[in-house]
């Protein structure tokens, strides 16, 4: 594989960008093709789009092999090898919704030539065929396909690409293998070789296995609640077998994000479509739905009718060191404290104080002890580091009640009772509802 033949990206998202600005790391040239010209503008003036640690100072590093452009001409005249790497958000249906996948495979089938197509997307399983039939209705037979898919962690999404726990390769051309492989040259990983369906496959039976451990440690926190047990010390003692370990076992108030609720859904739409009845998944999407509403039950046994109430949000990304509100438990705990007539103010270290079209009803401040000023609660929503160092003793001191539900168990119970607030976290029965001083 020859380094100074560039390789395409389409798609200048979360894996798409760090996918490119880490090719060009390992020393690729790489062209990061995008339909939105505004992204790509602030892409070719040195501002990054997105938030993702590290990211803006690897550009900076590698930007002499980084070249950005909204031309499908001028991707395709430089490259061979061409990763769609594209939002594959979910339909009305529950189905992935492939409208840019497809998109992106006329413009590249209309241009010809020789080229290896390359998934990244999270797709079905079956799209990779579906992409070859329409490649040959196209008249492309030169292109021929490659599933690759991607297992970025946003907020540590470089680490897992250049240290990654494996690397899948699907193809139906062993040489179509031996070229994707060779553009990780340089990660020492496991590489796993398999058919485009598998890899499909791979993807979402990682992703949903991870959702179900999550689901599975917040039924166990709930039962906890109920006899007396503490969720996190269960978690511990699981994860010490090495046949379960130590990671997903964080209860909480459920899992968000741009992949594991539209890939747990998808999963299960495909099984249906394919008849058969994926009842497990059904539960853990399920729990994930109910683990909300478990805090507003919290807040509503200690509070009251919440109406006339004031509610502080502490974090509304979906997990820290992001700035993706994507399927965020944030919007859902907003949205229904509005619902319920509530006063909602919140506080997040990526977004700019004010109103946010997510969070109507919602003010924004910036600091958080502006949002917890007067308020009859405060719900820990998002783990941000920053919350630890919090001056708890001056949030009680400016909260109307001091009320904190922790819906991470991120804060020492310890020093939330010391400061002089009334803690509940999820799933610590052995603590109760014990407030600060009992």
């Amino acid at each position: 594989m020859d380094r100074a033949a560039p390789i395409g990206i389409v798609g200048t998202g979360y894996v798409g960008l760090v996918s490119a600005v880490c090719f060009a790391h390992l020393g690729h040239h790489v062209v990061c093709m995008d339909i939105d010209a505004a992204k790509i503008a602030r892409l070719q003036a040195g501002d990054v789009p997105i938030y993702e640690p590290g990211l803006d100072k690897l550009i900076d590093d590698n930007v002499s092999r980084l070249t950005f452009t909204t031309s499908y001409d001028e991707l395709l005249a430089e490259c061979r090898i061409l990763f769609i790497a594209v939002d594959t958000p979910p339909s009305p249906s529950g189905d992935a919704d492939l409208s840019r996948v497809q998109h992106a495979t006329r413009e590249i089938a209309a241009r010809g030539g020789r080229r290896l197509l390359v998934m990244k997307s999270t797709v079905p399983v079956g799209t990779g065929e579906k992409v070859v039939a329409d490649l040959e209705a196209l008249g492309a037979s030169g292109i021929t396909y490659a599933s690759n898919p991607e297992f970025l962690r946003e907020g540590a999404a470089i680490q897992d690409f250049l240290e990654p726990d494996r690397i899948v390769i699907g193809t139906s051309a062993k040489e179509d293998g031996d070229t994707v492989e060779a553009l990780y040259r340089g990660i020492d990983t496991d590489v796993v070789r398999t058919s485009v369906p598998t890899a499909e496959m791979v993807k979402y039976a990682s992703n949903a296995f991870l959702a179900t451990k999550i689901s599975f440690i917040n039924e166990i926190a709930n039962v906890c609640e109920q006899v007396g047990a503490d969720v996190r010390t269960v978690a511990h003692g699981m994860g010490l077998d090495h046949r379960i370990g130590p990671h997903f076992l964080q209860a909480g108030i459920g899992y968000g994000g741009s992949c594991f609720p539209k890939d747990v859904q998808a999963l299960k739409q495909l099984a249906g479509n394919s008849g058969y009845h994926f009842q497990l998944l059904n539960a853990v999407i399920e729990v994930n739905a109910l683990q909300k509403r478990r805090v507003l039950g919290k807040l509503a046994s200690r509070l009251g009718k919440l109406r006339g109430k004031t509610v502080a949000l502490l974090g509304l990304t979906f997990k820290p060191h992001t700035d993706d509100l994507r399927e965020a438990a944030s919007i859902v705990l907003a949205g229904r404290l509005i619902h319920e007539g509530a006063t909602v103010r919140a506080y997040d270290p990526m977004l700019d104080a004010g109103d946010h079209p997510l969070f109507p009803g919602v003010v924004i401040t910036d600091e958080p002890l502006r949002a917890l000023e007067g308020a009859d609660a405060a719900v820990l929503v998002t783990e941000w580091p920053e919350f630890v160092r919090l001056d708890w003793v001056a949030a009680a001191a400016v909260m109307r009640r001091p009320l904190l539900i922790d819906g991470r168990n991120f804060i020492d119970p310890a020093v939330a009772a010391a400061a002089g607030l009334e803690y509940e976290g999820i799933g610590l029965g052995d603590l109760g509802p014990a407030s600060a001083g009992a």
